[in-house]
């Protein structure tokens, strides 16, 4: 490995903590510049006095979460082969995937953003949306989705700086599209009287400046941009595609699971509709700390397991659900105590305040176990099982989130949605954490990648869940202990 490879592969080295907080802590700040934007959309629009613009951005939301998930998954791939050639002390190889995910990203996201333009209506109708509400979330929509190829060059461009340890020059990608966002909101909004319109162009805004943000940093600062090369382009796209199609489709998931729950929402009318929504721009602030997790802790695995430093790839799973777990446990208690001023703030009406304030009480915390997914599905990512992300993902958004979310609705109302989501949530979190924990094991068996593994090699008992459940209070017992 050459010296520059070397300073390239910065996470194979020093504390794994350190590095995960450093890097949590630099892309929570961007990620609740955006959240934090998104929300002051929302309150923005909410000040106009139309329930019909928090309903309508609730079912533009859906639509966005899907297109955003081809987008995060390009970021994934970015970040999980750019991470393992570094690791592995292959700058060239890194520096190539950058420019060919990047021309890859514009191949896919140009023709699917024209499919969803043209099929904006129906998907809309699709949703349960209806009436004025449907027509703003129309409108909406008609302006953002045609900027998914720009946003997907942006994520990719963060995802490579994750790659590389640049944390600060990844935040700074999201602080920017956050400035921006922030400045055009009431100039569009009020300023030039444009409503929902204007909320919609200050994204488009924000996007771009993400992306001015981010290229600078992978062409110009990491130089980072390595050649187009024909030849190794369709071989490259197989590989890109190992990772991104899984990743894709896991991604895809979360929408498709939101959109289910919003349908069983809007069966309620738009007051629960509007609830959800607030809580949905509520979420990404107070979590961003899991959310940033989630992609900070792939490149410092990635590199890792590239380095063959198994090891610290155990250690980075580990100290990463310590983190979630006080975090999630510190803004539960935050959005408990401020249940009653986000309501008033929001000027939420009586039936979109008990759906607030029940997310508050009783569901808030039990993101715990979500948070774990995140980190499991960021391991399987980049320790070469993509499709377990997938699988897992699925899993809780088909027979963890529909009977579930049907029988709540049922009992309990737009509250037992809520209820329902939350459950399967905790039934895949904890089925999830133990998979990357035995994959991590496994892994390690024998000190090198292994090419063919049986799930359950290491079976499933006290002792193992001992091992992945408790270790969250002490990793270095976990280290000692002798592995199958």
């Amino acid at each position: 490995m050459t010296q520059s490879a070397t300073s390239e592969a910065v996470f194979t080295e020093g504390s794994v903590l350190r590095h995960i907080s450093v890097m949590t802590a630099t892309a929570t700040t961007g990620l609740i510049a955006l959240f934090a934007v998104d929300l002051i959309d929302l309150y923005f629009l909410s000040l106009l006095g139309e329930v019909e613009l928090a309903a309508a951005v609730g079912y533009a939301g859906s639509v966005l979460f899907f297109t955003t998930s081809i987008c995060i998954g390009l970021g994934i791939a970015m970040a999980a082969l750019v991470a393992r050639a570094l690791g592995a002390g292959e700058s060239a190889r890194a520096h190539r995937y950058v420019a060919h995910v990047s021309v890859l990203a514009v191949l896919v996201t140009v023709p699917f953003a024209v499919a969803v333009w043209l099929s904006l209506p129906a998907l809309l109708s699709l949703l349960g949306a209806e009436g004025r509400t449907h027509e703003l979330a129309v409108v909406y929509l008609r302006i953002i989705v045609p900027t998914m190829p720009i946003l997907a060059l942006a994520i990719a461009s963060g995802g490579a700086l994750r790659a590389a340890g640049a944390a600060r020059l990844s935040m700074s990608t999201t602080l920017a599209g956050g400035l921006v966002n922030a400045i055009l909101d009431p100039i569009l909004i009020f300023g030039f009287d444009l409503g929902i319109e204007g909320a919609a162009w200050a994204s488009v805004g924000a996007r771009i400046a993400v992306l001015i943000v981010g290229a600078y940093g992978v062409i110009v600062k990491k130089r980072m941009l390595g050649r187009f090369k024909a030849k190794a382009f369709p071989r490259d796209v197989l590989r890109i595609g190992e990772i991104a199609g899984p990743a894709i489709l896991t991604n895809v998931a979360t929408p498709f699971g939101n959109a289910y729950v919003v349908t069983s929402m809007a069966a309620f009318g738009d007051d629960a509709v509007a609830g959800f929504s607030i809580i949905g721009r509520i979420i990404p602030v107070a979590f961003a700390v899991v959310f940033a997790l989630s992609g900070a802790v792939g490149p410092v695995i990635g590199q890792n397991y590239g380095a063959l430093r198994f090891d610290r790839v155990r250690e980075a799973l580990i100290d990463s659900l310590k983190l979630s777990t006080a975090v999630v446990a510190v803004a539960s208690l935050i959005l408990f105590l401020a249940q009653d001023l986000i309501a008033e703030a929001f000027g939420a009406s009586v039936g979109a305040a008990t759906v607030i304030g029940f997310f508050s009480t009783y569901i808030a915390i039990l993101f715990v176990f979500t948070g774990a997914q995140f980190i499991a599905n960021a391991a399987f990512n980049n320790l070469g099982k993509p499709l377990w992300s997938t699988l897992s993902n699925w899993g809780r958004v088909t027979i963890g989130t529909v009977p579930l979310v049907w029988l709540g609705a049922s009992w309990l109302g737009p509250t037992g949605v809520l209820l329902g989501q939350a459950l399967g949530g905790v039934i895949f979190g904890v089925g999830a954490f133990y998979m990357a924990w035995n994959l991590c094991v496994l892994k390690s068996t024998d000190g090198r990648p292994q090419t063919h593994m049986r799930m359950f090699r290491v079976p499933l008992s006290a002792q193992t869940v001992y091992r992945g459940w408790v270790g969250l209070f002490g990793h270095e017992e976990l280290k000692s202990t002798k592995e199958r």
